[in-house]
């Protein structure tokens, strides 16, 4: 997970402060680090809606806010007007899973925040990402995965080779069996011999 500016790569830190708030439809994640100079808010939302199959739930990123202080000297050096800014998505529908599973997805993903500094723009680069935020079964355990459309689609690019090779390999089985068995059936059958002179030997 890293999250860049135009004048700063920031990765998160493994030893973030993290805290939240889980509900039935609605749920925060908040990390922070490096003495809250930086804060990233994830909200989740879990709705219902109709499809031709009836209907479906289904949860999403709803929301991302972070806090960023560009006084903070580990990834800013020469911030042109240091200080704390926020920069949030608008109308995010974003890690849309089917309810009850959890969200993977290793491909990286690129996601514009707005800033409050308008001179400025951030980006959430995410990737290697497991999330879960309702319906978890149980403390440290992920519901079956729905992977991201990336993934999927890199998943089948590299089965794809292999299931046409497979195919392959079985119509040359197949065809070499039903040479096999034509060439026994007609082997055994008496055969009539094209020289006349052999007649008077037969019968």
């Amino acid at each position: 997970l890293q999250l860049i500016t135009e004048q700063a790569d920031i990765p998160l830190s493994r030893g973030a402060e993290m805290k939240g708030k889980c509900g039935t439809n609605e749920s925060e994640l908040e990390l922070s680090w490096l003495d809250q100079a930086y804060t990233l808010k994830l909200s989740f939302l879990k709705e219902g809606h109709n499809t031709s199959r009836g209907p479906e739930a289904s949860w999403k990123l709803s929301r991302i806010q972070f806090t960023y202080d560009t006084s903070e000297r580990t990834y800013f050096k020469d911030a042109v007007s240091p200080g704390k800014h926020t920069a949030s998505s608008h109308r995010l529908s974003a890690l849309v899973t089917p309810a009850g599973r959890s969200y993977e997805c290793q491909a990286q993903q690129t996601i514009s925040l707005v800033s409050s500094d308008h001179q400025k723009s951030v980006q959430l680069l995410l990737s290697e990402v497991r999330l879960q935020p309702f319906d978890i079964p149980a403390d440290f355990v992920f519901s079956e995965e729905h992977k991201c459309p990336v993934d999927q689609q890199e998943q089948l690019e590299e089965t794809l080779p292999l299931i046409l090779g497979l195919i392959l390999g079985l119509v040359i089985v197949v065809t070499l069996g039903i040479y096999h068995i034509h060439h026994k059936l007609t082997a055994s059958q008496v055969q009539i011999p094209r020289d006349r002179s052999q007649y008077k030997h037969m019968g």
